[in-house]
């Protein structure tokens, strides 16, 4: 319970204290030591409760800090189907980093991939029963730093995954009760949005919108299709989902990539949503970029604009309503 003490000596001999916060879960609660204290695994804890005797137990396996890895262009970096932490290269082994092994089974040689928003640029050397072996080609000049839970584009392999993972579908039951729509990510095709459809009504969310999120190659060349499935169904709309688009498509095929989305759903009277990186900089440092702001004129034609977090938000959302009012056709 909140405010429980639990004891322990670490492993220099300082005698330390943990204060329960809350409890997050039946067997987990949030605590706070408020002295530095260093715990590796079978440091003893104690908990006295109503003067009885300590309930004892040994601290458990610890996750390790997160590892950044350094890449450079001619580094091999080795994409394994095992669920471990990332490790830099030792002795004569690349560095590695998990990937989910459904799609290690889907690369061939050859295939791009893409790293961290197209920071770190590689492409598939070989394939094994272990996993893939990537070959950097492109990083800023200095190198790049990969750290934990930076995304990864496969813009040359068309992945075959299931539209909803067990998590999507857990998250549908809580979206369902309190929301108004459902964003979906990395719609391939109409089939996915079918299956989007069917869990809702499963859990009798047939009211909710569904906002399609068009960010690979396949959505792109899929679109009449995810139209059809999605607008007859439910209240419907179309993000230009443009992070990972351009990393799927080419920076340089981007803005006719877009333009042929907005004209799309324009025929079929489907409302778009632009977003990604609309007025970042301003967004974050608080000053804007000429490139942005006509990025950010661009978006008139658009039904919705969506704005990324960060400290001088506000300050964009004025400086977003100036620009589209004056860019809007009176």
């Amino acid at each position: 319970m909140p405010g429980a003490v639990v004891r322990f000596q670490d492993v220099r001999g300082k005698k330390r204290r943990l204060i329960v916060q809350e409890r997050i879960g039946e067997r987990e609660v949030m605590a706070v030591c408020k002295k530095s204290s260093y715990i590796e695994p079978g440091v003893i804890l104690e908990h006295v409760a109503d003067q009885t005797q300590p309930e004892v137990c040994a601290v458990g396996a610890v996750r390790p800090d997160p590892v950044n890895i350094r890449l450079c262009a001619g580094d091999m970096l080795y994409l394994t189907r095992e669920p471990i932490p990332g490790g830099v290269a030792e002795d004569s082994r690349p560095a590695h980093i998990a990937c989910i092994p459904s799609v290690v089974d889907q690369l061939q040689p050859g295939h791009r991939v893409w790293i961290d928003d197209g920071l770190i640029g590689a492409t598939v050397e070989g394939v094994d029963e272990t996993g893939a072996l990537l070959k950097v080609f492109r990083t800023p000049v200095k190198g790049a730093r990969l750290k934990a839970e930076r995304g990864v584009n496969f813009p040359d392999t068309r992945l075959e995954l299931a539209p909803l993972t067990k998590k999507d579908l857990r998250d549908l039951d809580f979206i369902v009760e309190y929301a108004d729509f459902v964003g979906h990510s990395f719609v391939q095709d109409g089939n996915a949005i079918d299956h989007l459809v069917k869990a809702l009504e499963q859990r009798n969310g047939s009211h909710l919108g569904i906002l399609a999120k068009i960010e690979t190659r396949a959505a792109m060349q899929s679109l009449p299709e995810i139209i059809i499935h999605g607008a007859g169904c439910h209240p419907f709309g179309i993000m230009i989902a443009r992070g990972d688009l351009a990393l799927e498509v080419g920076y340089e095929r981007l803005p006719e990539i877009q333009e042929e989305i907005l004209w799309l759903c324009k025929a079929a009277h489907v409302p778009v949503v632009w977003a990604t990186q609309v007025l970042e900089n301003m967004v974050k440092e608080g000053i804007p970029t000429r490139a942005e702001m006509t990025d950010a004129a661009m978006s008139q034609r658009a039904e919705c604009v969506m704005l990324n977090k960060g400290p001088y938000i506000l300050e964009a959302m004025d400086m977003l309503n100036e620009v589209l009012g004056r860019s809007c056709p009176s």
